[in-house]
Protein backbone atom coordinates (compact mmCIF):
# COMPACT_ATOMS: atom_id res chain seq x y z
CA UNK A 1 0.00 0.00 0.00
CA UNK A 2 1.32 3.73 -1.16
CA UNK A 3 1.77 5.86 1.64
CA UNK A 4 -1.25 8.31 1.93
CA UNK A 5 -1.25 11.50 -0.30
CA UNK A 6 -3.75 14.00 1.42
CA UNK A 7 -5.19 16.80 -0.96
CA UNK A 8 -6.26 20.39 0.69
CA UNK A 9 -9.02 22.15 -1.05
CA UNK A 10 -9.68 25.62 0.72
CA UNK A 11 -12.16 27.40 -1.18
CA UNK A 12 -15.86 27.07 0.46
CA UNK A 13 -17.19 30.33 -1.12
CA UNK A 14 -19.24 27.63 -3.44
CA UNK A 15 -20.33 24.71 -1.08
CA UNK A 16 -20.24 26.72 2.06
CA UNK A 17 -21.24 30.23 1.51
CA UNK A 18 -20.99 32.25 4.71
CA UNK A 19 -18.44 30.06 6.34
CA UNK A 20 -16.82 31.84 8.65
CA UNK A 21 -13.47 31.14 8.61
CA UNK A 22 -13.64 31.37 4.73
CA UNK A 23 -11.45 35.09 3.25
CA UNK A 24 -12.54 36.59 0.34
CA UNK A 25 -11.37 34.61 -2.99
CA UNK A 26 -9.82 37.64 -3.98
CA UNK A 27 -7.77 38.14 -0.84
CA UNK A 28 -5.17 35.73 -2.50
CA UNK A 29 -2.57 35.71 0.40
CA UNK A 30 -4.87 35.01 3.25
CA UNK A 31 -6.41 32.31 0.93
CA UNK A 32 -2.59 30.85 0.31
CA UNK A 33 -1.81 30.73 3.98
CA UNK A 34 -4.56 28.13 4.12
CA UNK A 35 -2.59 26.10 2.02
CA UNK A 36 1.08 26.52 3.27
CA UNK A 37 -0.36 25.48 6.76
CA UNK A 38 -2.46 22.90 5.59
CA UNK A 39 0.74 21.78 3.70
CA UNK A 40 2.61 22.17 6.90
CA UNK A 41 0.15 19.53 8.37
CA UNK A 42 1.06 17.03 6.16
CA UNK A 43 -0.78 17.28 3.05
CA UNK A 44 1.14 17.47 -0.69
CA UNK A 45 -1.80 18.23 -3.02
CA UNK A 46 -3.18 21.01 -3.58
CA UNK A 47 -6.89 21.56 -5.28
CA UNK A 48 -7.26 25.68 -5.98
CA UNK A 49 -9.66 27.78 -7.49
CA UNK A 50 -7.52 30.98 -8.22
CA UNK A 51 -10.22 33.68 -8.04
CA UNK A 52 -13.67 32.64 -10.38
CA UNK A 53 -17.17 33.88 -10.30
CA UNK A 54 -20.41 31.60 -10.92
CA UNK A 55 -22.23 32.82 -13.72
CA UNK A 56 -25.90 34.02 -13.02
CA UNK A 57 -27.77 32.16 -15.02
CA UNK A 58 -27.50 29.70 -17.96
CA UNK A 59 -25.99 31.04 -20.90
CA UNK A 60 -26.66 30.67 -24.78
CA UNK A 61 -24.35 27.36 -24.79
CA UNK A 62 -26.76 25.62 -22.25
CA UNK A 63 -23.93 25.58 -19.31
CA UNK A 64 -24.26 27.76 -16.14
CA UNK A 65 -20.15 27.32 -14.83
CA UNK A 66 -18.19 29.27 -13.25
CA UNK A 67 -15.65 32.65 -14.96
CA UNK A 68 -11.79 32.51 -14.77
CA UNK A 69 -9.90 35.32 -13.55
CA UNK A 70 -6.35 34.88 -14.68
CA UNK A 71 -4.22 37.31 -13.07
CA UNK A 72 -6.14 35.60 -9.53
CA UNK A 73 -4.82 32.50 -10.25
CA UNK A 74 -1.21 33.33 -10.74
CA UNK A 75 -1.66 35.22 -7.61
CA UNK A 76 -2.32 32.49 -5.67
CA UNK A 77 -0.29 29.76 -7.15
CA UNK A 78 2.56 32.00 -6.29
CA UNK A 79 1.68 32.44 -2.83
CA UNK A 80 1.49 28.79 -2.60
CA UNK A 81 4.74 27.81 -3.84
CA UNK A 82 6.35 30.16 -1.41
CA UNK A 83 6.02 27.43 1.23
CA UNK A 84 9.33 26.17 -0.44
CA UNK A 85 8.64 22.12 -0.27
CA UNK A 86 6.99 21.71 -3.96
CA UNK A 87 3.69 20.49 -3.17
CA UNK A 88 1.51 19.39 -5.83
CA UNK A 89 -0.21 21.79 -7.43
CA UNK A 90 -3.63 21.30 -8.75
CA UNK A 91 -6.40 23.64 -10.77
CA UNK A 92 -9.61 23.06 -9.69
CA UNK A 93 -12.45 24.23 -11.03
CA UNK A 94 -13.71 21.57 -13.41
CA UNK A 95 -16.42 24.04 -13.89
CA UNK A 96 -15.10 26.13 -16.37
CA UNK A 97 -15.07 26.32 -19.56
CA UNK A 98 -12.12 24.49 -21.88
CA UNK A 99 -10.29 27.80 -23.63
CA UNK A 100 -10.47 29.00 -20.08
CA UNK A 101 -8.27 25.62 -18.60
CA UNK A 102 -6.45 25.86 -21.73
CA UNK A 103 -5.01 29.05 -21.18
CA UNK A 104 -4.25 28.43 -17.36
CA UNK A 105 -1.97 25.79 -18.04
CA UNK A 106 0.81 28.21 -19.20
CA UNK A 107 1.24 28.80 -15.53
CA UNK A 108 2.10 25.49 -15.09
CA UNK A 109 0.36 23.66 -12.72
CA UNK A 110 1.08 19.94 -11.95
CA UNK A 111 -2.24 18.59 -12.12
CA UNK A 112 -5.88 20.05 -13.48
CA UNK A 113 -9.16 18.70 -12.84
CA UNK A 114 -11.89 17.89 -15.76
CA UNK A 115 -15.14 16.33 -14.92
CA UNK A 116 -15.39 13.37 -17.30
CA UNK A 117 -19.06 13.17 -16.57
CA UNK A 118 -22.05 15.77 -16.44
CA UNK A 119 -22.26 18.93 -13.83
CA UNK A 120 -25.47 18.83 -12.21
CA UNK A 121 -24.58 20.53 -8.96
CA UNK A 122 -26.73 21.55 -6.17
CA UNK A 123 -24.96 23.56 -3.28
CA UNK A 124 -27.20 24.97 -0.09
CA UNK A 125 -26.15 24.18 3.27
CA UNK A 126 -27.42 26.87 5.17
CA UNK A 127 -30.69 28.39 3.75
CA UNK A 128 -30.48 31.80 4.75
CA UNK A 129 -28.28 31.66 1.14
CA UNK A 130 -29.23 31.41 -2.14
CA UNK A 131 -28.38 27.80 -3.54
CA UNK A 132 -25.26 27.72 -5.81
CA UNK A 133 -25.99 25.44 -9.20
CA UNK A 134 -24.23 24.65 -11.95
CA UNK A 135 -25.15 22.71 -15.40
CA UNK A 136 -23.01 21.43 -18.45
CA UNK A 137 -22.16 18.44 -20.23
CA UNK A 138 -19.22 17.28 -21.02
CA UNK A 139 -19.11 15.82 -24.46
CA UNK A 140 -16.09 12.96 -25.22
CA UNK A 141 -14.99 15.14 -28.16
CA UNK A 142 -14.31 18.03 -25.79
CA UNK A 143 -12.73 15.42 -22.93
CA UNK A 144 -10.55 14.09 -25.46
CA UNK A 145 -9.88 17.77 -26.46
CA UNK A 146 -8.69 18.60 -22.94
CA UNK A 147 -6.75 15.64 -22.45
CA UNK A 148 -5.00 16.35 -25.75
CA UNK A 149 -4.14 19.68 -24.21
CA UNK A 150 -2.96 19.01 -21.09
CA UNK A 151 -0.49 16.12 -22.45
CA UNK A 152 1.10 18.77 -24.89
CA UNK A 153 1.35 21.59 -22.24
CA UNK A 154 3.24 18.63 -19.43
CA UNK A 155 -0.45 18.75 -17.44
CA UNK A 156 -1.68 15.50 -15.59
CA UNK A 157 -5.35 15.88 -15.41
CA UNK A 158 -7.21 14.68 -12.58
CA UNK A 159 -10.26 12.82 -13.66
CA UNK A 160 -13.36 13.87 -11.63
CA UNK A 161 -15.52 11.00 -11.14
CA UNK A 162 -19.01 11.57 -9.32
CA UNK A 163 -20.80 8.19 -10.69
CA UNK A 164 -19.08 5.33 -12.91
CA UNK A 165 -20.02 6.35 -16.26
CA UNK A 166 -16.66 8.77 -15.70
CA UNK A 167 -15.20 5.40 -15.72
CA UNK A 168 -16.48 4.61 -19.08
CA UNK A 169 -15.25 8.08 -20.30
CA UNK A 170 -11.79 7.22 -19.07
CA UNK A 171 -11.41 4.09 -20.63
CA UNK A 172 -13.07 5.54 -23.67
CA UNK A 173 -10.16 8.64 -23.96
CA UNK A 174 -7.60 6.24 -23.31
CA UNK A 175 -8.83 4.25 -26.61
CA UNK A 176 -8.02 7.27 -28.60
CA UNK A 177 -3.95 6.84 -27.04
CA UNK A 178 -4.41 9.43 -24.79
CA UNK A 179 -4.07 8.94 -20.58
CA UNK A 180 -1.27 6.20 -21.11
CA UNK A 181 0.29 6.53 -17.67
CA UNK A 182 -1.46 5.59 -14.26
CA UNK A 183 -4.77 7.95 -13.93
CA UNK A 184 -5.40 10.23 -11.19
CA UNK A 185 -9.35 9.77 -10.81
CA UNK A 186 -11.07 11.40 -7.91
CA UNK A 187 -14.55 9.81 -6.62
CA UNK A 188 -17.09 12.09 -5.42
CA UNK A 189 -20.00 11.20 -2.78
CA UNK A 190 -22.61 13.27 -1.49
CA UNK A 191 -22.25 15.72 -3.66
CA UNK A 192 -25.93 17.21 -4.19
CA UNK A 193 -27.61 17.65 -7.44
CA UNK A 194 -28.33 15.11 -10.40
CA UNK A 195 -24.80 13.58 -10.44
CA UNK A 196 -24.96 12.63 -6.80
CA UNK A 197 -23.73 9.64 -5.80
CA UNK A 198 -24.62 8.82 -1.72
CA UNK A 199 -21.90 9.23 0.82
CA UNK A 200 -21.72 5.35 2.23
CA UNK A 201 -19.48 2.61 2.40
CA UNK A 202 -21.61 0.43 -0.20
CA UNK A 203 -21.00 3.09 -2.64
CA UNK A 204 -16.97 4.19 -2.01
CA UNK A 205 -17.28 -0.28 -2.74
CA UNK A 206 -19.13 -0.06 -5.32
CA UNK A 207 -17.15 2.81 -7.30
CA UNK A 208 -13.79 1.36 -6.48
CA UNK A 209 -14.78 -1.97 -7.22
CA UNK A 210 -15.83 -0.96 -11.00
CA UNK A 211 -12.42 1.34 -11.22
CA UNK A 212 -10.61 1.16 -14.82
CA UNK A 213 -6.86 -0.57 -14.40
CA UNK A 214 -4.31 1.47 -14.20
CA UNK A 215 -5.87 4.37 -11.80
CA UNK A 216 -4.97 5.72 -9.28
CA UNK A 217 -7.76 6.82 -6.45
CA UNK A 218 -8.49 9.72 -4.40
CA UNK A 219 -12.16 10.47 -2.30
CA UNK A 220 -13.83 13.09 -1.87
CA UNK A 221 -17.10 13.94 0.54
CA UNK A 222 -19.24 16.47 0.63
CA UNK A 223 -20.98 15.78 4.07
CA UNK A 224 -20.10 16.73 7.69
CA UNK A 225 -20.77 13.50 9.01
CA UNK A 226 -20.68 10.71 6.46
CA UNK A 227 -16.88 12.50 5.91
CA UNK A 228 -15.28 10.74 8.29
CA UNK A 229 -16.65 7.88 8.34
CA UNK A 230 -15.82 6.81 5.18
CA UNK A 231 -12.17 8.73 5.18
CA UNK A 232 -11.17 6.05 6.97
CA UNK A 233 -12.67 3.00 5.14
CA UNK A 234 -10.87 4.76 2.12
CA UNK A 235 -7.73 4.99 3.95
CA UNK A 236 -7.58 1.31 5.09
CA UNK A 237 -8.98 0.09 1.38
CA UNK A 238 -5.41 1.77 0.35
CA UNK A 239 -6.59 5.11 -1.16
CA UNK A 240 -6.14 8.83 -0.83
CA UNK A 241 -7.86 11.40 0.06
CA UNK A 242 -9.08 14.92 0.49
CA UNK A 243 -10.35 17.34 2.77
CA UNK A 244 -10.79 21.13 3.23
CA UNK A 245 -13.72 23.66 3.60
CA UNK A 246 -14.59 23.08 -0.11
CA UNK A 247 -16.10 19.25 1.05
CA UNK A 248 -16.58 20.05 4.76
CA UNK A 249 -15.80 22.78 7.02
CA UNK A 250 -16.49 20.74 10.25
CA UNK A 251 -14.37 18.55 12.55
CA UNK A 252 -15.62 15.23 13.48
CA UNK A 253 -17.69 16.18 16.67
CA UNK A 254 -19.50 18.81 14.21
CA UNK A 255 -17.97 22.12 15.93
CA UNK A 256 -16.28 24.21 12.77
CA UNK A 257 -12.96 24.01 12.10
CA UNK A 258 -10.33 26.64 12.87
CA UNK A 259 -8.23 26.12 10.01
CA UNK A 260 -7.94 23.53 6.99
CA UNK A 261 -4.66 22.82 8.27
CA UNK A 262 -6.80 21.47 11.85
CA UNK A 263 -8.59 19.00 9.11
CA UNK A 264 -5.42 18.09 7.55
CA UNK A 265 -4.14 16.91 11.39
CA UNK A 266 -7.25 14.97 11.54
CA UNK A 267 -6.49 12.67 8.42
CA UNK A 268 -2.91 12.70 9.34
CA UNK A 269 -3.74 11.03 12.78
CA UNK A 270 -6.40 8.62 11.31
CA UNK A 271 -3.89 7.18 9.28
CA UNK A 272 -1.27 6.89 11.75
CA UNK A 273 -3.45 4.76 14.25
CA UNK A 274 -3.98 2.71 11.61
CA UNK A 275 -0.25 1.84 10.54
CA UNK A 276 -0.57 3.78 7.23
CA UNK A 277 1.91 6.57 6.56
CA UNK A 278 1.83 9.92 5.39
CA UNK A 279 3.54 10.94 1.47
CA UNK A 280 6.15 12.99 1.87
CA UNK A 281 6.31 16.02 -1.54
CA UNK A 282 9.00 13.61 -3.12
CA UNK A 283 6.70 10.63 -2.49
CA UNK A 284 3.73 12.24 -3.53
CA UNK A 285 4.75 13.13 -6.73
CA UNK A 286 5.77 9.75 -7.44
CA UNK A 287 2.40 8.14 -6.60
CA UNK A 288 0.43 10.37 -8.46
CA UNK A 289 3.10 10.51 -11.83
CA UNK A 290 3.68 14.25 -11.39
CA UNK A 291 7.76 14.07 -10.21
CA UNK A 292 9.86 16.72 -11.53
Amino acid sequence: MDPLVITVTVDSTMSYPGYQGMPAIEDTDKVGQEYIDSVNAGATLCHHHGVHYLEDAIQDDGKKLSKIDFDGWKNLTEKIRTVGTDPIMQFGIASARLPEKVELMSLKPDMMSYAFNVHDEYFQPDPAYPANEMYSLHPRDELVEFVTAAEANGVKPEIECFYTGAFWNLEYVRRQGLLKEKAWATLFFGWQGGAWTPPTPDALMYMVKHLPPNTNWNVSVMDPVAQWQLLPLAIAMGGHVRVGWEDNPYLPGGEPSRSNAELVEVVVTMAQQIGRPIANVEEARRIAGVSR
